[in-house]
């Protein structure tokens, strides 16, 4: 699609291979790949005017093309729940910022709705030499983690395979709900690896994909973090 490869573009003409959050979640949204709300504030009034219109709790994270792992620069602050907070927040990711690396550009704060606790998944793509895009679908947490139950398909895939993949994890029973969890809703899930399949299929110079946390409800999910890694 051409809106995706105007943001593909702009990262590579900067100088750069990879997509800043707030451009890795416009791509998924173009995929019709669920996202948080959010937008970008360059400053604290925009971001009370961004926290306003999306409504409170929000998150709030730094973007900056030099800064990759925000959480070790004190660059997220989740639960933000007013004003004051958000103000209190905003301050502090600054100064921690200037902290951990006081020439970082600095783009503006993402400013993103705090979604409700869910089941979690990660979906991810890594590219191989040999065979191409590779897709990873697992549940989050501890799963990924320390159980390590994921499971992998070659591209692209159809709703077959990505039944096949939801369903073939050790962990599948969480998802369909247990000892009275709700059912995590199926069919998103499905919508998003066969949406992630076409993102990639038409932007083949991404390398590398990750979705994680993703928070699948009932009904309907959404992405918390992006990350997307590209060569053109």
């Amino acid at each position: 699609m051409k809106k995706a490869r105007v943001i593909l573009e702009k990262a590579f003409k900067e100088g750069r291979n990879f997509l800043l959050e707030p451009e890795a979640k416009r791509l998924c949204e173009i995929y019709n790949i669920p996202v948080t709300r959010f937008n970008v504030a360059s400053n604290l009034e925009e971001a009370k005017k961004i926290a306003k219109e999306i409504g409170y709790p929000v998150v709030l994270k730094i973007v900056s093309p030099d800064i990759l792992h925000k959480t070790d620069a004190g660059g997220v602050i989740i639960n933000i729940k007013s004003e004051n907070e958000l103000e209190e927040a905003y301050n502090k990711i600054m100064n921690n910022v200037k902290k951990y690396k006081p020439d970082a550009r600095i783009v503006g704060v993402l400013v993103q709705e705090f979604a409700p606790p869910a089941t979690e998944i990660i979906i991810g793509v890594a590219k191989d030499p040999q065979f191409g895009h590779a897709i990873m679908f697992g549940l989050g947490g501890i799963f990924v983690e320390v159980l390590k139950d994921v499971t992998f398909r070659i591209l692209p895939i159809e709703e077959k395979d990505a039944r096949e993949m939801i369903r073939e994890i050790k962990s599948y029973p969480v998802l369909k709900g247990y000892r009275g969890s709700e059912p995590a809703d199926e069919e998103s899930i499905v919508s998003m690896l066969i949406n992630v399949s076409k993102m990639i299929e038409d932007n083949p110079e991404i390398e590398q994909l990750d979705l994680n946390p993703v928070l699948v409800y009932n009904k309907g999910a959404k992405v918390v973090d992006a990350r997307v890694i590209f060569r053109i």
